[in-house]
C-alpha cells in the first residue's frame, strides 16, 4: 500500500472488503470494489493486477472468461502477477483446502496458460518464505509474473 499511488482491492464477497477496510491504517486505506469477473469485465485501467490465491478457486471451464475479464482492465504496458498453491503440493493439503482448490496447476501448466495472454511469462516457486526459480514440482506455491499483453 505504501509503495503505490492508488490501490484497489476487489473481491466478489463484501465481507472480505469490509475486513480490509477494518484492518487498513486510515492513511493507507485502499479503494475497494465488489466485483465478480466471472459475470462481467473489470472496469478501469490498472498498471498492475495481483491475483494471489484466486485462480485455484476458479473452475478450469471458467478460467478463460475469468482471465479475459480481469485482463480487460490491464494497461497494455501493465503486469499481472498470479500466485497459487502448486498442484504437487495438494497431496499435503487438508481435505477442506483441497475441496476449494479446484484448479491448482503445475509450473508448466501455469506457464502454458499465461502464455496464451502474454508474450513474457516468468514462473517462480516458493517454499516457506523463499522465492526461487528452482524445481517447480517440489514447490508449495507458484508465482507467474506476466508482461507484454497480446
Amino acid at each position: 500500500q505504501q509503495h503505490v499511488l492508488n490501490l484497489t482491492v476487489s473481491d466478489h464477497d463484501p465481507i472480505f472488503l469490509d475486513d480490509i477496510n477494518k484492518r487498513s491504517p486510515t492513511h493507507w486505506l485502499p479503494n475497494t470494489e465488489c466485483i465478480n469477473p466471472l459475470l462481467q469485465p473489470v472496469a478501469g485501467t490498472y498498471y498492475g493486477i495481483y491475483l494471489l490465491d484466486v485462480l485455484e478457486h476458479i473452475s478450469q471451464v471458467d478460467e478463460d472468461l475469468f482471465i479475459r475479464n480481469i485482463l480487460s482492465a490491464l494497461d497494455p504496458q501493465g503486469s499481472l502477477v498470479i500466485g497459487m498453491p502448486s498442484l504437487p503440493s495438494q497431496q499435503y493439503a487438508s481435505e477442506k483446502s483441497r475441496m476449494g482448490h479446484v484448479n491448482c496447476k503445475s509450473g508448466d501448466q501455469l506457464a502454458l496458460l499465461m502464455k496464451e495472454y502474454f508474450s513474457n511469462v516468468s514462473i517462480f516457486s516458493m517454499n516457506d518464505e523463499v522465492v526461487h526459480t528452482g524445481y517447480w514440482d517440489m514447490s508449495h506455491y507458484l508465482f507467474a509474473v506476466c508482461t507484454h499483453l497480446y
